[in-house]
């Protein structure tokens, strides 16, 4: 007698999350990373005033302890106001270490020759200069920089290469957005900043959502089941939007080259990443 296994139906709902558990492996996965791989006892967080990395500075505050996570504030010129005060929150809330260093004239010493550049661009820059800057404040504090990118950022490729999702440690990067937000209720992160609508704040007005062309809950449901491998056609069977389905599906293929290091030409059988591993990668 054979018994016959069903295919789960894909679900319209994003991926749930265990907020408890997910706090402990996070944790221990920092102090794993940093002390006992590293040996490094400081970790810095780039504070932005959004949900990401005010989480990923709550898990590093429990993993090595507030007095060793320092929340760089990076402002440009046209920053919100709010996103400072609600970064500075955040600082006041965990107990963590606090700088703010202007990125307006190390910006636009740049941008100075290119008066044309459009907002992407003008985004990129200032994206890789916070990087530069928490880098540099990493080697000067013996820390690590620690990254904030979630999940769906970094499958929808809405991060800037060589910025965003450079620290060579990041606890978010595998839950989605909305699993971010039910982890930030856990750690009782500030209520304004899971409130407030997800931005980059490289321009007034601007928004993850709006740039995106959609919400994050549609957005991880659709994530979550296109990594299972179910086909466009069977999640439109099952109740997704034709266009919601196209446009992740897009995004995610279109972008598949920034989710990996820089491709090496390969000469030997010993190229790095491509064929050497250290023990823990196999």
């Amino acid at each position: 007698m054979y018994t016959v296994v069903r295919e789960p139906e894909p679900s319209l709902a994003p991926p749930g999350i265990d907020p408890e558990l997910a706090e402990r492996w996070l944790v221990a996965f920092l102090r794993d990373e940093l002390i006992e791989r590293r040996h490094v006892h400081r970790a810095v967080v780039g504070l932005s005033g959004g949900v990401d990395s005010a989480v990923t500075a709550a898990l590093c505050a429990r993993a090595l302890g507030p007095q060793n996570v320092h929340a760089v504030r990076l402002p440009y010129a046209t920053s919100s106001p709010a996103s400072l005060s609600d970064a500075r929150a955040v600082v006041e809330h965990f107990g963590l270490q606090e700088r703010t260093i202007e990125i307006t004239a190390a910006v636009d010493g740049y941008l100075q020759f290119e008066a044309d550049a459009d907002a992407r661009r003008r985004g990129n820059v200032m994206a890789r200069v916070r990087m530069l800057v928490l880098f540099d404040q990493s080697a000067k504090l013996g820390a690590l920089p620690v990254g904030t990118g979630n999940k769906t950022e970094r499958l929808l490729g809405y991060f800037t290469w060589h910025a965003d999702d450079t620290p060579p440690v990041n606890p978010l990067g595998d839950l989605f957005k909305t699993q971010v937000w039910a982890l930030a209720r856990h750690l009782h992160v500030p209520p304004a900043l899971i409130a407030k609508a997800p931005s980059a704040d490289l321009e007034a007005g601007q928004t993850d959502e709006g740039d995106l062309g959609i919400s994050y809950p549609r957005a991880d449901a659709i994530l979550a089941q296109l990594l299972l491998g179910y086909s466009d056609a069977q999640l439109i069977a099952r109740g997704f939007a034709a266009a919601d389905v196209a446009l992740v599906r897009g995004r995610a293929d279109g972008t598949h080259w920034k989710r990996h290091l820089p491709t090496t030409a390969m000469l030997t059988n010993t190229a790095i990443n491509e064929f050497y591993l250290r023990p823990v990668d196999y």
